[in-house]
């Protein structure tokens, strides 16, 4: 192993956690979505009132709906830090998760790889996240779903079944994230790869794999929703609404995006350098590739776990010798007060949300207080929002539990149906609304006589009822 190498072994793993944590930390970007003030306002009421709600005390079209806050242990968390330290404090919880996940995930590649073959495939996974990099619950996905493939790995790599105490991490997964159900799919590949594995004693493979699926499948039910939780996922990525919402559509190739070049960069190298991948590895990997290329949120997994599976195969085809870093005290102590100094300076820099996208600041200020509690049509994205600031919305980020036929009755009239859109105002008696300008109901509500702008800024309009 040459120097060069030896030093990116040593620094890369830490040198992503950092960079991981400084995005967190200080890109504004990170809030950019209307799910994060839902996600803070459940997280609230559970604080305040010592249990996860069944029914939804949000919204005025759905009150008293049953509705499950799957998530409810990671909003709790968003919603404590909140309390410790404001918007600061919800940053850096999310920039401990992230920089935790990415020294797991460089950690485990520099065991393969090193040099420049290692920098590259660090920076082409952290760019591939880059998407997804929103403070949602989805990102405690990453840590648990990172710790968990490289456990599967390693027992693949000493020939033995996973340790059975790990199919305890699935209790917290499975409370902060519905994600966990590609844990068992990893566990799944891999148990089956033993069983495949020529000479394998294949009662013993499928003792010890088969009891730990089994355990891990237990402890997923182990939510305030009991085994009911088990369905969630799969509720969710059968519903005929997704296509409306930007994370759950498919990757668009008509325009060169992160995920295309790290995509193309990666069959370059594999297919240049004669990468072969094991037959259930490579299944796996073509299965969440699948997933990503019909959902953009399923991206973050498959960057998570593709570099996993495919360092071992790249390292034999490149000829790197296999390592165990060592960084130095000196490394590890400035590291360590790296870490010091930027959650330090996070905390003590004021964070305050101003308008944004998804965050109406200006605008639900603009709107007399009477009025803000008669019925409002709002912009999907917007709904966090308005729960956040105290607002009953039409619609929000839930789509689980607004439903298909709902949600399908509110998208067509605000694409806009001009029909529909009149008959959706009437029924549920609307006296205002708040969408973003490039909203195509804004212009159809401006040609409306009934309704009458009150303010507009880059950031929504919002229309008030006349008569």
């Amino acid at each position: 192993m040459t120097q060069d190498s030896a030093i990116a072994r040593n620094v890369a793993p830490l040198a992503a956690a950092l960079v991981m944590a400084t995005v967190f930390l200080f890109l504004p970007q990170v809030l950019n979505d209307g799910d994060t003030y839902w996600h803070m306002a459940t997280g609230e009421w559970i604080l305040a009132h010592v249990r996860v709600p069944d029914r939804d005390v949000f919204s005025y079209t759905q009150a008293g709906r049953p509705w499950v806050a799957h998530e409810w242990l990671s909003e709790a968390l968003m919603a404590l830090a909140a309390r410790l330290a404001g918007w600061a404090g919800v940053t850096a919880l999310f920039a401990i998760a992230m920089g935790g996940a990415a020294w797991m995930l460089v950690r485990r590649l520099s065991l393969r790889l090193g040099g420049l073959t290692l920098i590259t495939t660090t920076v082409l996974a952290l760019a591939c996240m880059s998407g997804s990099l929103l403070a949602r619950p989805h990102l405690f996905m990453l840590p648990m779903l990172i710790a968990w493939t490289i456990e599967m790995l390693t027992a693949r790599d000493e020939h033995r079944a996973p340790r059975l105490w790990f199919a305890l991490l699935m209790i917290l997964w499975a409370n902060l994230h519905g994600s966990w159900v590609f844990g068992l799919v990893v566990a799944g590949a891999f148990g089956l790869e033993a069983l495949a594995e020529p000479n394998a004693d294949k009662l013993k493979v499928l003792r010890g794999w088969g009891l730990f699926g089994l355990v891990s499948l237990v402890c997923a039910a182990i939510t305030p929703h009991g085994p009911a939780a088990l369905l969630f996922p799969f509720q969710v990525t059968s519903m005929a609404v997704l296509p409306h919402i930007t994370e759950w559509r498919a990757e668009d190739f008509s325009h060169v995006s992160t995920f295309a070049m790290v995509l193309l960069a990666t069959l370059f190298v594999c297919l240049g350098r004669g990468v072969k991948v094991p037959t259930v590895r490579l299944l796996l990997l073509l299965t969440l590739l699948l997933m990503g290329l019909q959902h953009i949120r399923h991206q973050l997994v498959l960057a998570a776990i593709a570099p996993l599976l495919l360092a071992g195969p790249l390292a034999e085809a490149l000829g790197h010798e296999p390592a165990r870093p060592k960084p130095s005290r000196a490394l590890l102590a400035g590291f360590g007060m790296a870490c010091v100094l930027l959650l330090g300076a996070r905390l003590a820099l004021p964070l305050q949300r101003v308008d944004g996208l998804n965050s109406p600041v200006t605008a639900l200020d603009s709107v007399p207080a009477e009025l803000r509690t008669q019925p409002v049509l709002n912009g999907y994205g917007l709904g966090g929002y308005l729960i956040y600031k105290g607002v009953k919305p039409f619609i929000d980020g839930r789509a689980d539990m607004y439903g298909d036929a709902f949600s399908k009755r509110y998208f067509q009239a605000v694409e806009p149906d001009p029909v529909a859109l009149r008959k959706l105002l009437a029924d549920y008696r609307v006296a205002w609304t708040i969408f973003t300008p490039d909203d195509p109901v804004v212009a159809l509500l401006d040609q409306d006589p009934a309704w009458r702008r009150i303010h507009a800024d880059p950031y929504a309009v919002v229309h008030r009822r006349v008569n």
